[in-house]
């Protein structure tokens, strides 16, 4: 829980560490250059609000009060709902037990679209819309690259028994949905360019599929934040989907996807510490303020937990968070630089940049708002947990 100290806190020195800091305007240039983009391409964007988990960011991230939006959970889902978000999309196989709070959402007014892939799923939706005498809308999650789950583009009978499984058995079948996890395993630009044709391909053959079959097909739905940045052609789509766009990572630097600069989020922590022996710094913020994600040990340039910056979020040269403890992190120079370690006396405020913005920001409870360089902290905007 925040602290009161915390929540009331004008200014960076002022507030408890570690926490997490968003810097505002950093994150209004993301979100402008991917809905820049979609514009361009001539398809509607459906923000992927698993990152942000906060209602003040979502509001600035869809084009309405209303939506649309995605979730990864049914607790996102409520929240946003509450909140009045009306056009929200589960993005996750929805399970059998979870149906009465799809409902009792759809009852509120929210316009809450599931996800399945197989005959079973669909039975199950249809079933519980029966017994409710509410249909309930489903997407048919197509597997674009073999990352997860989904039906592939090919298996057209198959396609063909959900649909009816959903229409026939009163559900509602509203279209197809890919995403292209594979995308963060891309080795440069023209990778994701390649996988973003391969999604939509997939997604668009079936649809058509499904449409030669005699079945609805409305929404064509793709989407991963490496494949909307590089799409070159979303023809036959109609919506992307993409989440950490909105502020970015080491993980997605690594993938060339962004600049580091270009990274919103930081954790905030204080040098609590130092072994001169071993070239040691010691900080508060350990693995339960960075999480475990090491994403960027498989890239190029391993960035071990983070990226160490000065309390104006400038990056030390070759300075990272190598170890973690549970409470305590342990700063060190990269291996093989020839960088000297900085001086950084006992309480010195330090920024350090998250692998994976995900992650990271599901270890905090709120967001401290900055601006830039200036030590002001602008607002603290809750965020939310759970399933």
């Amino acid at each position: 829980m925040t602290s009161d100290k915390t929540a009331a806190a004008s200014t960076l020195e002022a507030l408890d560490t570690p926490c997490l800091l968003l810097d505002e305007p950093r994150m209004q240039a993301n979100i402008e250059r991917l809905k820049t983009r979609m514009a361009r391409l001539g398809v509607t964007l459906r923000p992927h609000l698993k990152t942000p988990k906060s209602i003040d960011v979502a509001r600035l991230l869809m084009e309405t009060p209303a939506g649309p939006a995605a979730v990864s959970t049914l607790q996102e889902a409520e929240q946003f709902a509450r909140a009045g978000v009306r056009d929200i999309l589960y993005a996750v196989g929805v399970s059998p037990a979870k149906l009465d709070r799809v409902l009792a959402l759809r009852a509120y007014g929210t316009d809450l679209t599931v996800v399945v892939d197989s005959v079973a799923g669909a039975q199950a939706v249809a079933a519980r819309s029966r017994a409710a005498g509410a249909p309930i809308p489903a997407l048919i999650e197509i597997d674009s690259d073999g990352h997860r789950a989904g039906v592939r583009p090919d298996q057209a009978e198959l396609l063909c028994a959900i649909g009816r499984a959903l229409e026939d058995g009163g559900a509602q079948l509203r279209g197809v949905l890919t995403h292209a996890g594979e995308s963060y395993s891309s080795p440069d630009e023209d990778a994701i360019r390649t996988m973003a044709e391969r999604e939509r391909r997939a997604a668009v053959d079936a649809a058509q599929a499904l449409r030669a079959g005699g079945l609805p097909c409305p929404v064509v739905s793709v989407g991963s934040t490496p494949t909307a940045m590089f799409a070159e052609n979303l023809d036959g789509v109609t919506e992307v989907r993409a989440g950490v766009f909105v502020f970015f990572d080491l993980f997605m630097a690594g993938l060339g996807v962004c600049r580091q600069d270009d990274i919103a989020l930081s954790v905030l922590t204080t040098v609590i510490g130092h072994q001169p022996e071993k070239d040691w710094i010691l900080v508060d913020a350990g693995w339960m303020a960075m999480s475990r994600d090491r994403g960027t040990a498989g890239q190029p340039v391993d960035q071990y937990y983070g990226v160490v910056c000065d309390v104006q979020g400038r990056p030390f040269a070759d300075l990272v968070l190598k170890q973690t403890n549970q409470e305590q992190g342990i700063v060190m120079r990269r291996p093989g630089t020839s960088a000297p370690l900085p001086q950084l006396p006992l309480g010195t405020r330090l920024r350090i940049l998250p692998n994976h913005a995900c992650a990271t920001g599901a270890q905090h409870d709120s967001y401290h708002v900055v601006r830039g360089t200036s030590p002001e902290v602008l607002a603290c905007w809750p965020r939310f947990r759970g399933w």
